[in-house]
């Protein structure tokens, strides 16, 4: 039997993504969605007294044009949106493709576009308007089958006892925690069905994140919750404002672009360049964005009498006219199932047919696949189902586009159909019985502790392997550290729970009279997000002259408490010795976020959040001959202090975990994965760094 390409690739993100309840297959499906920025900002269009605010995002006007409050507060009294038309803005969604549309229901300024009874600082009873324009356009989402939306800021700038500071990270007081457990309570329960709320801002602690999650799913049980919530507790990743991963990611995902890098409010005096320019730029994200795997949310920031910029509604009606053509390629498919985007553009998948986008031509107008298992039926021009001639050699397919065959906004889209499925034949197949973190497919979540606390997290591991047979016998190798997990895994489909207990133990070997561990220092760093990347850690390092503090009072088996600001990390250096290239295994104590970096190499990047075990560590090292530096991470988000532990004084052994014969797909090449089996939070990092499946 051959099995479909893209379902072997998606295995791990379909485990991941419907395993539970959420995420609903209509979201997932959508692809392409209208966003909506609209407040009491755009009503002054990035001017303040006549001078444009050039600074910043313009709905955030507020803060950088250092606008006092009461004069902002003011501009409430002209906001009179005459021009606005809801089922005027739903049809342009319509017209453009988009399925769903996201409102900003309030900003970080605290307006609120909606009629709130938890504040007056609301577009019914603050403005000469008087209308709930968040209610219009609900139900013309529900009269017109668009799904709708919100956009809801968890840092609000009205709040009694709350300011404007630069970072929009504030952790969230719990009266202002119980006044947005209000408003979300009114949304979800007073404007219909909602789709997703797009939380954003703030650095809300787990309990706040949990409660905010809960409320949602109580009262909308397939809403969909942003990962800007923070703590893990979204249904989907959201990418940074305008960015797209360079990698695929095991887990619903959405990137959020506005048509102007610069800001998402309106902007009077924005240039915005030709038309036809924008219309391709666009087009094309959203193709990279689905062949990812991910959902383009688009946004458009009408002027403050509620009209929508032309520029906007040119750009989308024409990519609207685009989508009437190669629409088939966009919705409900899956992302490519080769492990890379090929030269000449991008793939996206659907049943027996593989729809290649050729945005670069090549030069001979012969589009090379390779790789590729199954019988091709024919290849044709999506737009008007012109027959192409496609030549089939080996794992090789060749599909020759005429001359006369031209680019529709800078992209050529070939449907290719198979007679009965195929398979993508990875560039990666291990002909190794060992299969380790080392030489794994990594799987990527997007783990957020809050917006500026986020990183590329890895909750599973895919392997393709090499074995004639029908069988294979896996043993579960694993460490101290990951006792007692429950691991799920997936051979050729088959799914086996695994809890890690009961394994034959296995001695490292290591002498501890082989280590010296040298001098400790430490080093405080400053302006803290815990952000993935090796910020502040370098890869060589010089105690003397680098700003590390020697600190004879930190020993290798001790543990102390250290000081430490909110939002700030401690770093500390170890040196030490080794008379031989070994592995080693020690224990260390973690914090809100915690990496290890060995000679220059990380080993460990996690973060502890939403329900994540905050117990010690045990990590395996493996260190060089001679002289080695580790350098340990430790953020604090809310705290006054971490925990310092670095113990090398715990049971050096594995432990081998043999399970049952499992049965094999027919062929050479196999398909393994390695994942938590009930995840707390799904974008959290399983941290199993040390596992390794040996095959007998």
């Amino acid at each position: 039997m051959l099995l479909r390409g893209c379902l072997i690739i998606i295995l791990l993100g379909v485990q991941f993504a419907f395993g539970q309840q959420k995420p609903d297959p209509d979201w997932v499906n959508q692809k392409f969605s209208m966003f909506i920025h609209w407040g009491l900002y755009s009503e002054l269009g990035g001017v303040w007294k006549g001078e444009s605010v050039r600074a910043g995002y313009s709905e955030q006007i507020q803060s950088f044009g250092r606008i006092p409050k009461a004069e902002y507060e003011a501009v409430a009294k002209r906001f009179n949106p005459e021009k606005w038309n809801a089922d005027e803005v739903v049809a342009l969604a319509k017209a453009a493709g988009m399925k769903s549309i996201v409102f900003t229901s309030k900003h970080h300024d605290g307006f609120c576009m909606y009629h709130s009874k938890y504040t007056k600082y609301n577009i019914v009873d603050a403005t000469p308007f008087k209308r709930d324009v968040m209610k219009e356009l609900s139900d013309a989402c529900l009269r017109q089958g668009v799904k709708f939306a919100v956009y809801y800021s968890l840092i609000d700038w009205n709040f009694p006892g709350n300011g404007i500071t630069p970072h929009n990270a504030d952790a969230i007081s719990p009266k202002h925690h119980e006044f947005s457990m209000k408003q979300v309570e009114e949304i979800m329960t007073n404007y219909g069905p909602v789709s997703e709320i797009w939380f954003d801002m703030g650095s809300l602690t787990a309990e706040q994140s949990k409660e905010l999650y809960n409320l949602v799913t109580r009262l909308q049980p397939q809403c969909m919750v942003s990962g800007r919530l923070g703590n893990d507790r979204g249904d989907f990743a959201v990418m940074g404002d305008n960015k797209m991963p360079d990698h695929k990611i095991g887990v619903p995902w959405q990137t959020a672009a506005s048509f102007f890098d610069e800001t998402w409010g309106y902007r009077s005096w924005q240039n915005r360049g030709d038309l036809d320019a924008k219309i391709n730029e666009k087009i094309g994200s959203l193709v990279k964005v689905v062949s990812r795997g991910g959902n383009y949310l688009l946004n458009i920031g009408p002027r403050g009498d509620g009209s929508v910029v032309e520029f906007e509604r040119d750009a989308l009606l024409a990519m609207g006219k685009w989508l009437k053509s190669y629409g088939e390629a966009i919705y409900c498919t899956t992302s490519n199932p080769f492990d890379g985007a090929p030269e000449w553009g991008d793939i996206t998948c659907k049943g027996n047919n593989l729809y290649l986008f050729v945005e670069k031509m090549p030069e001979n107008r012969v589009v090379e696949l390779k790789g590729v298992i199954g019988k091709v039926k024919n290849a044709v021009l999506l737009v008007n189902e012109q027959i192409l001639n496609v030549k089939q050699n080996g794992q090789t397919v060749s599909v020759n586009i005429p001359q006369a065959v031209q680019a529709d906004r800078g992209i050529v889209v070939i449907k290719l159909v198979f007679e009965d499925g195929f398979r993508a034949i990875p560039d990666q197949v291990l002909r190794t019985k060992v299969l380790t973190t080392a030489n794994a497919i990594p799987v990527y979540a997007h783990s957020s502790m809050d917006y500026y606390s986020s990183y590329r997290s890895t909750v599973g591991f895919a392997w393709h392997f090499e074995k004639k047979g029908m069988t294979v016998t896996p043993t579960i190798v694993y460490t101290e550290g990951d006792q007692d997990k429950v691991l799920r895994l997936t051979i050729d489909g088959q799914v086996h729970d695994i809890t890690l207990t009961g394994g034959n133990p296995v001695s490292l070997n290591v002498n501890p009279n082989s280590l010296n561990w040298g001098n400790v220092y430490m080093f405080n760093s400053k302006g803290g997000a815990f952000a993935g990347s090796a910020t502040g850690l370098r890869k060589t390092f010089d105690p003397i002259g680098d700003g590390w503090k020697l600190q004879p009072n930190l020993k290798p088996g001790e543990s102390v408490k250290i000081p430490v600001e909110a939002k700030e990390s401690v770093e500390i250096l170890h040196e030490f010795t080794s008379d031989r290239e070994q592995d080693i295994l020690v224990e260390i104590a973690v914090a809100d976020g915690t990496q290890l970096i060995l000679n220059g190499e990380r080993v460990l990047l996690r973060s502890f959040v939403g329900g994540v075990p905050r117990d010690n560590q045990v990590v395996k090292l493996h260190v060089r001959k001679g002289k080695n530096l580790l350098v340990v991470q430790l953020y604090n988000r809310f705290g006054k202090e971490v925990t310092y532990l670095m113990n090398p004084n715990v049971k050096q052994e594995e432990y081998k975990l043999r399970l049952n014969p499992i049965k094999l797909y027919p062929g050479n090449i196999h398909d393994c994965t390695l994942e938590q089996a009930h995840p707390a939070n799904k974008n959290s990092d399983m941290g199993s760094r040390d596992i390794r499946v040996e095959l007998e």
